[in-house]
């Protein structure tokens, strides 16, 4: 049997922008370094996303000076670079009409260049320094301004497997850009085997497995262009992917808790520690 081992990491600073591939990643309580800190929200405090905007997709969000500046960039426009403001100004947020909190209001000049960018008011903010927010399912653990847990993890052979059903029904295999991951593992011979692990460890970081994944429209945005390319994967993964109990909903990849926190690398071997027993979903959708 091959050995499962990191093959990418990705951390996505402003929720719903382009994600930052690296090498390696200092993994915290919330994930990754610097994953989904600021996001951007309506006059009213709702956070937008791809589902609604997928032309966010083609932005970017590079961290600068260890953090303490960020430069957004586009295709086909001027890059804006400002100074994080960690504390100060705040206003209330909210995340799916579920969480309510606040987030610190960053430099207007990047509410300025997303409104221009996005075609609608888009004010940047940023968690707060006491921030917390537990996320949900079999390992609660803390989570920044995503969705509902700390890390998103696919495998190579999820998606392999996938992409060869999409082609047999004459379509174009997608990258797995499309499912926005912090973690994908490689090595891993059974698709989805991500569904059953429900403890394992890379180096020092110890990861638990809270709830499957459930994909909205997202994945059939372009991540390169931040157009809709519809209707894969959805269509396929409703084939073989539909899930009674979130909803009958269709699922691809792991949400998962950060249990210990550490270095990680791409091309770390990842042991799993416990697998999920056979039967129903021990954690349904509940967003």
């Amino acid at each position: 049997m091959s050995v499962a081992k990191v093959a990418a990491l990705t951390y996505y600073p402003v929720k719903g922008l382009s994600g930052v591939p690296v090498e390696h990643a200092e993994v915290g309580p919330t994930g990754l370094r610097h994953d989904r800190n600021f996001m951007l929200v309506e006059p009213d405090g709702t956070f937008l996303s791809q589902r609604s905007l997928p032309a966010m997709a083609a932005l970017r969000a590079e961290i600068l000076s260890d953090g303490d500046a960020l430069r957004f960039s586009g295709p086909g426009v001027p890059d804006l670079e400002i100074q994080v403001r960690y504390d100060g100004k705040r206003r209330d947020v909210s995340l799916f009409g579920k969480w309510f909190g606040q987030g610190v209001v960053q430099d207007p000049a990047a509410a300025e260049w997303f409104t221009e960018r996005l075609g609608k008011p888009a004010a940047l903010v940023r968690v707060t320094p006491e921030h917390e927010r537990p996320g949900w399912g079999v390992h609660l653990g803390q989570t920044g301004f995503g969705d509902a847990h700390a890390l998103m993890i696919t495998s190579l052979s999820s998606l392999d497997g996938l992409n060869a059903r999409i082609v047999e029904r004459g379509g174009d295999a997608i990258p797995m850009n499309r499912f926005r991951p912090n973690i994908v593992v490689a090595g891993w011979s059974e698709p989805h085997t991500e569904d059953k692990v429900l403890r394992m460890s890379a180096g020092s970081v110890e990861i638990g497995y809270s709830a499957r994944s459930i994909r909205c429209a997202v994945p059939t945005v372009d991540q390169a262009t931040g157009e809709k390319r519809g209707p894969e994967p959805t269509r396929t993964l409703a084939s073989y992917r539909r899930q009674p109990d979130y909803g009958g909903g269709v699922s691809f990849g792991m949400k998962a808790a950060v249990l210990a926190g550490g270095p990680l690398h791409v091309g770390d071997e990842i042991l799993v520690h416990e697998w999920i027993p056979a039967g129903p979903d021990p954690a349904p959708e509940r967003r």
